[in-house]
């Protein structure tokens, strides 16, 4: 593990900024963490149905401020894809180019989830599952394929909206809002948010990559994002949880509100203060190792880390009878103890989902050494692999664009 840390520290080209990659790499964690504590399938009359303990348990919202951390994805997403960008034309790649290099990654993983998943749909029907149970499984699996649409069209309108000043956007969510909430225009017009919620975040990356945010602007943000957000819910009634709730009138994130946009951009303030302790964190080999692994299989995270809870609550189910925390109703305090003890197994699911399917993120197999090559090296390639550790460029800033490396494939 030292040697691995070691050869990856090397490997990155000393201009990368590191810190951007650490808080990619915790937004996606955010996510992971924030859907196995506040998602919960309940076993229940031969049927599992979802359920959630913020529901149950209001003094549980605090969770989904400190777990709902979209806007910070895309914040790096809209830095990375105008540096990426802008990288593209002076080396005279053309858009096409550049779109389809940038989307590749993202949607390779996704083959692999549906494909096993419609196999795994149309078993349970067969084998005699309840359709509501299928109906539940299969919501979850792809309810987080949402963020890649809007991820994807975000990216794709990268050269249109690179220069976007974020207030326009933001703009746009609040009119939307004031006609739907002050107004009692039509719930439908809140789609609208879909698009326009998330390029705030995305646009202030775009800002922030060229250079139009001051050594101010994280706290501003911070304290501004922040106070927005108490003012609309205390005094405007949105809700305080920053995810759905099952049964509420009104969700901040499906669509997204003025709250939910004002609480990411506070987000994003927070995010930018944090870069300083961040580039230190990570000039420690294990730490930046972490980090990179992270990066390179973040798809793979993010797509099955909803199955990997299934798979553990589906095992639940042989010994017969509801485990807490797994199979229970989350309607006591109790239940988070126990769903936390859960977390280490969903992590070691998850971790085998990764072993099977993260090489259709890099879209490579690991090769096999030829049997001539396993020889032992001669004096001349016994020097030549001694010389120091090989460089292995990596687009600046641009993991998603990387081809992997061999000790990462």
């Amino acid at each position: 593990m030292r040697e691995r840390a070691r050869r990856i520290d090397a490997a990155t080209p000393p201009d990368r900024d590191r810190a951007v990659d650490a808080l990619r790499a915790l937004a996606i964690l955010g996510v992971v963490l924030g859907h196995w504590l506040v998602t919960a399938l309940v076993a229940d009359t031969g049927t599992l149905r979802t359920a959630s303990p913020l529901r149950q348990l209001p003094e549980l919202t605090p969770v989904s401020w400190v777990f709902q951390t979209l806007a910070v994805f895309f914040l790096v997403g809209g830095h990375v894809a105008v540096k990426s960008h802008l990288t593209a034309q002076a080396r005279g790649t053309d858009y096409r180019t550049w779109l389809a290099a940038r989307t590749a990654r993202l949607f390779r993983p996704v083959l692999a989830v549906l494909a096993l998943w419609a196999v795994a749909a149309v078993a349970l029907l067969v084998s005699g599952a309840e359709p509501q149970t299928v109906h539940t499984l299969g919501k979850l699996v792809l309810s987080p394929l949402w963020f890649l649409l809007v991820f994807t069209a975000l990216t794709a309108a990268t050269p249109l909206v690179a220069r976007l000043h974020p207030l326009w956007p933001f703009a746009l969510v609040a009119h939307v809002d004031l006609v739907r909430f002050g107004f009692g225009g039509p719930q439908e017009l809140g789609w609208i948010n879909v698009a326009a919620g998330w390029l705030v975040p995305y646009t202030l990356g775009a800002l922030w990559a060229r250079g139009g945010l001051g050594r101010r602007a994280g706290p501003a943000l911070l304290l501004s994002g922040a106070a927005a957000t108490a003012v609309l819910v205390v005094v405007s009634g949105y809700p305080a949880s920053m995810v759905g709730v099952p049964g509420a009138a009104v969700s901040n994130l499906n669509p997204p509100t003025l709250a939910a946009v004002c609480f990411g951009l506070a987000q994003c303030g927070l995010a930018l203060m944090l870069l300083g302790p961040l580039r230190r964190a990570m000039r420690r080999p294990y730490a930046w190792a972490a980090i990179a692994l992270l990066n390179l299989s973040a798809m793979t995270v993010f797509l099955w880390h909803q199955t990997a809870m299934m798979a553990v609550t589906a095992g639940g189910l042989l010994a017969g009878r509801p485990l807490p925390g797994l199979h229970t109703p989350p309607d006591d305090p109790s239940w988070i103890l126990h769903r936390l003890a859960w977390l280490p197994a969903f992590a070691l699911a998850l971790a085998l989902c990764w072993t099977a399917f993260h090489t259709y993120e890099t879209g490579r197999r690991r090769r096999r050494t030829p049997t001539a090559d396993r020889r032992p090296p001669t004096a001349r390639t016994a020097r030549s692999t001694c010389d120091g550790p090989r460089r292995i460029p990596i687009p600046p800033d641009d993991p998603t664009a990387a081809r992997p490396v061999p000790w990462l494939a």
